[in-house]
């Protein structure tokens, strides 16, 4: 009875404990969108430099992610958490402290390693330390925590940024930090995985491939589409990624095993994932900047008036999660990426410096009831394509490849958005915006016909028994 009660106990802190760093991780990618204006006039930042202080922390995050669970496999998970947790904690003490845009920047990147060693291992952590049966409640109640820090970020970042200082959204995470380390050395146990070895040439290989492509994007404006900086930066991206698939391919312990994209279901779930995020993250990138700088909203208005698009998930994310065994991932990811384009598109007609907010409720809702069927459809549909011992990298795979998506997305979106507006008035504002996301509908309708190749349910239901008749 004791060891029961004991045992019970110490799931109650690991569930509480990671949910906590999560909320944590998740809120950081969220609160920056509402205080990007505070930080260009405060700082003198240009819209090439915003883009890096989010994507710096995107960029570190998605490439380190499986280099992190690995890590945590290999020296201990509960070791390696705590590692992340402190390096988060002193990066965003960091973040606060920075005296100009550049140390914004490389003070994100770190932030976002923290996050990459901390997001997997708060996962594998949980599932060590819930048997089968209880283990979808406990991952129920840490994805619902994580959702609420995307719900709550905007406005969390709006209301720090406009009642205190920008820096304050930084500092939060100290005592945070702070108070969550010593719970985790004390009430967590520690847990290993298989002691696979590091991937370091693939690691640098997808890092130097993701890093040339951004690059050369976000400099495409200022330096020119022939320059040499842009034209060098795009080759190298493109040749490294070559060169990343065919490491790969020939590693006996690969971090991206190839094989597993011989598959349909998962080549397009990620591509769709890829699709989703790209439109998602370069949306959010300007639109709070839109109500801000284009309708004279501060930023926590700004936080308040995205709430129709992120509270969607809340209700919409459920719905599609018990949807999706009944009638299969296809009609919910290309539905749902078909509804955000709706949303986005409508946006894009209808964006002017005089829009009453009222007319933008609706388009909201729809672009938010979009992305909250796709997105659990496409993890679905990509963690459903491997076999149950390959999990763990197919989850590390199609959030290293959402994530590449946001970089990708607010890359694009930025350069359409300089040759049409600028930050010189509310219309010029408008104007770029309207394009922007005119294009992220766009990258929506795409994903949409990605989705639309997916195995349909009598396929996927059919897979097993002839996989298991070869």
């Amino acid at each position: 009875m004791l060891k029961a009660t004991s045992e019970n106990a110490t799931r109650a802190w690991v569930l509480a404990l990671t949910s906590a760093a999560s909320f944590m991780v998740s809120l950081d990618s969220q609160v920056v969108a509402t205080a990007l204006s505070t930080i260009r006039l405060d700082l003198g930042a240009s819209i090439e430099q915003l883009e890096w202080v989010v994507n710096a922390y995107i960029l570190s995050f998605a490439v380190l992610l499986m280099s992190g669970a690995a890590l945590g496999d290999r020296f201990g998970r509960r070791r390696m958490f705590v590692a992340g947790l402190g390096l988060f904690a002193a990066a965003s003490a960091a973040c606060a402290l920075a005296p100009n845009i550049g140390a914004l920047i490389a003070t994100r990147a770190v932030q976002g390693a923290g996050a990459a060693l901390l997001m997997p291992l708060a996962l594998a952590l949980l599932s060590a330390a819930f048997p089968r049966q209880e283990r979808g409640r406990a991952l129920g109640i840490f994805s619902g925590v994580t959702g609420l820090a995307v719900i709550a970020g905007p406005v969390v970042g709006g209301a720090i940024t406009e009642g205190l200082a920008w820096q304050w959204i930084f500092w939060l995470n100290v005592p945070l930090g702070l108070l969550v380390v010593p719970l985790v050395l004390r009430r967590m146990p520690e847990s290993f995985g298989p002691r696979t070895a590091l991937d370091i040439g693939g690691l640098l290989l997808v890092t130097g491939a993701a890093l040339g492509v951004a690059w050369g994007l976000m400099r495409a404006n200022n330096a020119g589409w022939g320059s040499p900086e842009v034209v060098a930066a795009l080759l190298a991206g493109a040749l490294l990624a070559l060169a990343f698939v065919a490491w790969e391919l020939r590693k006996s312990e690969p971090m991206v095993p190839m094989r597993l994209f011989r598959s349909r279901a998962f080549s397009l779930g990620n591509l769709a994932g890829f699709l989703l995020f790209a439109s998602l993250t370069g949306t959010l990138f300007f639109m709070a900047q839109f109500l801000q700088i284009a309708q004279g909203h501060g930023p926590l208005g700004a936080g308040l008036r995205l709430l129709p698009w992120t509270a969607t998930l809340f209700v919409t994310a459920p719905l599609a999660g018990a949807l999706v065994n009944r009638i299969g991932e296809r009609p919910l990811i290309a539905g749902g990426l078909l509804l955000q384009a709706v949303g986005m598109a409508w946006i894009a007609l209808i964006a002017a410096p005089d829009l009453a907010y009222t007319a933008l409720i609706l388009p909201l809702i729809v672009a938010g009831a979009g992305v909250s069927m796709a997105m659990p459809a496409a993890q679905n549909a990509v963690m459903g394509a491997v076999a149950a011992t390959e999990i763990g990298k197919a989850s590390g795979i199609f959030n290293m490849l959402r994530f590449l998506g946001g970089v990708f997305g607010i890359a694009i979106l930025v350069v359409v958005f300089a040759r049409a507006g600028s930050f010189g008035s509310a219309q010029t504002f408008s104007d770029g915006f309207a394009r922007a996301i005119g294009v992220s509908a766009a990258l929506s309708i795409v994903g949409a016909v990605a989705g639309m190749g997916l195995p349909s349910r009598r396929e996927t239901a059919l897979a097993p028994a002839k996989a298991q008749a070869d």
